[in-house]
């Protein structure tokens, strides 16, 4: 049931339109890694540009939003938290394409046997945000829904921390130069920022969720 956007359906289009290019963002993120560790890197490339592209239409699409909420007048009562929920969702989305950004820069060379463990990394990393933007949606159309998405982000949260940990390990038990180790551990880390910013988002909706129950 729509509750926040009930006389602003073309608002709540557009907040849908930006989250969805959110979720296309991760899935990108994802099948890119998965296409770097497996060597296909004409691929890759595609995937990045793509993902490039996405980021530059959701910086657009959200200065539309923004600008229509100023300029309009609507919910000024939740402008506000709105407002600070699509910046910070959209350090999301920049911070997932500067992460694969730099692996095309950087070209990581993760031994093989560790690729498994890179893509759980990066499979976990994105679930945070694809649970961060439920979260975002629920708090637009059912309030009391927020809270299971929002433990649904923590958790995989915690996994991604575990996983990038055991990553880690992994290469600084291995013979390798110390700078390959480092270099390494930099894309591990890169990955776990991915969650660390869609768990700020989930702690700011936490608090827009308590105040719209007020």
């Amino acid at each position: 049931m729509t509750v926040l956007f009930r006389k602003h359906k073309q608002l709540e289009a557009q907040i849908d339109e930006y989250l969805d290019l959110v979720v296309q963002g991760g899935l990108l993120f994802k099948q890119g890694v998965k296409l770097y560790l497996q060597g296909r890197l004409e691929e890759f490339e595609t995937r990045l540009q793509q993902l490039q592209e996405m980021e530059e239409k959701g910086d657009e699409l959200r200065r539309h939003i923004e600008t229509k909420l100023y300029l309009r007048t609507l919910i000024p009562e939740s402008r506000g938290d709105v407002l600070g929920l699509l910046e910070s969702s959209d350090k999301v989305l920049n911070r997932i394409t500067e992460t694969l950004l730099q692996i095309s820069v950087e070209i990581p060379d993760i031994p093989d046997d560790l690729d498994p463990l890179y893509n759980d990394l990066a499979e976990y990393a994105i679930s945070t945000v694809e649970g961060m933007v439920k979260a975002i949606r629920a708090y637009f159309r059912d309030l009391t829904s927020v809270r299971d998405n929002i433990n649904q982000v923590l958790f995989y949260r915690k996994e991604t921390n575990k996983t990038a940990e055991n990553f880690k390990r992994a290469v600084f038990r291995r013979e390798l130069r110390l700078s390959h180790k480092i270099h390494l551990r930099y894309f591990a880390y890169h990955a776990e920022l991915i969650a660390e910013e869609a768990e700020d988002v989930c702690d700011r909706l936490s608090i827009a969720t308590i105040k719209r129950y007020i």
